[in-house]
């Protein structure tokens, strides 16, 4: 595996001596398989504004969040047991914006993180427009998922394979949706990808 050219959002990989389908591999699991933060559930106390709630969600979950894979686990391995979650598998984001004199674009940034690791990757993204006396407020709650889930939990917004200059090579490029960096969506693609192989490995061994 060579480095091509790498930013913090964006990498380009040539691969060579593998096979093309287990390159293609770590393009799908990185767009499918690597986790990312998201917001999933949403507690909305007031909505006065012009968008309904269900509108107002599916904008706010399809905000990019920052990431943090260190601290944070997916739901369904934490050992809460709780549907509500806890502090290692679940964040809280607030959302509380009026205009009171003026229209106003309710932004990203207007969100406030439990976790300052945990907010939006850009503070500017609208979420909704406020006329004189309307307002929002609501608790969102995010947690760690997959693409496979939902187009919502990729970590990156490309991931394309194409074959390289040289015969059997191939070119692996990523760039991130913001949350993760590049290469770290790379990395844990791979040893996502390679701890799959060794539990197939183990189970057609004892199959025998």
């Amino acid at each position: 595996m060579k480095v091509l050219q790498e930013t913090e959002d964006t990498i380009s990989l040539q691969l060579e001596g593998v096979d093309r389908s287990y390159a293609n591999a770590v393009r799908r699991f990185a767009i499918s398989e690597v986790p990312s933060m998201a917001i999933d559930d949403i507690v909305i106390l007031e909505n006065s504004s012009v968008l309904y709630d269900e509108i107002l969600a599916h904008r706010l979950g399809m905000i990019p969040l920052k990431t943090d894979l260190e601290r944070y686990v997916l739901p369904e391995k934490c050992d809460c047991g709780s549907p509500l979650g806890c502090q290692k598998c679940r964040v809280l984001l607030v959302l509380d914006a009026s205009a009171k004199d003026k229209p106003r674009t309710v932004v990203s940034g207007d969100l406030v993180s439990e976790d300052r690791d945990i907010s939006p990757t850009s503070p500017n993204i609208p979420i909704v427009k406020l006329a004189v006396g309307q307002s929002v407020k609501l608790e969102a709650y995010a947690r760690l998922g997959r693409g496979k889930e939902h187009a919502k939990w990729q970590p990156c917004s490309i991931a394309a394979l194409t074959d390289g200059k040289k015969e059997g090579t191939f070119n692996l490029n990523v760039e991130s949706a913001g949350g993760l960096p590049a290469r770290e969506i790379v990395m844990k693609a791979i040893e996502l990808l390679e701890k799959k192989l060794k539990e197939i490995q183990v189970a057609v061994g004892g199959a025998q």
